[in-house]
């Protein structure tokens, strides 16, 4: 650990809680938006908890997460919808609150809750399974092929698990309209991986190996 990724990562984490609370409760209106201080809440805690894990136990791990500065455009583009996204979903949602439009039921948030949890805890597990994932599409030196464990079963387990994620959110937030919105993200990340494993296939030895022997990408037994 250096004290420039300290800051790099403290000063990211900051911008990045400020950031997405001005998104949800400047449209909301109010403070009093319980369904956003509870995703604010499962959102951050862990990402906290998780960065001061992988500050000590791998910084370059933590470094590599940091950089999220995409060299190919057309990942650049996918990246640029994501956030795009994100945006119109929170906001969308800040919206729904304060006009009241339809609030999903409390029991859907609570249900949402969980599964994003559990989904966190499968990321983390992805992370210790594959410790050259980044942020942007790369090969590193010495990198090789991970096929046991979650990449035993799909080729792209972080996209899975974030699929679980970024699903959940609009439903912590108890707005469908948000939701609606979030749909777009399997497309989106559809788009980058197949993009990907062209890349991989050239750039990473026994990926095409790796490709026939674990079929799926995505969700197992549909794709």
């Amino acid at each position: 650990m250096t004290v420039k990724l300290f800051f790099q990562a403290i000063i990211k984490f900051a911008l990045g809680v400020i950031l997405v609370g001005l998104l949800i409760f400047l449209p909301a209106g109010s403070f009093e938006y319980i369904n956003g201080w509870i995703f604010m809440g499962i959102l951050f805690i862990p990402m906290f908890c998780a960065g001061i894990v992988m500050m000590f136990k791998n910084p370059m791990l933590l470094k590599s997460r940091l950089d999220a500065k995409e060299k190919q455009t057309e990942q650049s583009t996918v990246v640029k919808l994501s956030g795009l996204m994100f945006i119109a979903g929170f906001v969308l949602a800040g919206l729904n609150y304060r006009f009241d439009w339809y609030m999903l039921p409390e029991t859907v948030s609570i249900i949402a809750s969980v599964v994003f949890l559990i989904s966190y805890v499968l990321y983390a597990e992805v992370l210790r399974e594959n410790t050259y994932l980044s942020r942007t599409i790369e090969v590193r030196e010495g990198q090789k092929v991970i096929d046991t464990g979650l990449y035993g079963i799909v080729r792209h387990p972080m996209y899975s698990v974030t699929l679980l994620l970024f699903l959940s959110m609009p439903l912590v937030l108890g707005s469908i309209f948000s939701f609606i919105v979030f749909l777009a993200y399997p497309f989106i990340i559809a788009t980058r991986l197949i993009n990907e494993e062209k890349f991989l296939e050239k750039e990473l030895n026994g990926y095409t190996e790796y490709k026939q022997k674990v079929k799926y990408r995505l969700i197992p037994f549909i794709w």
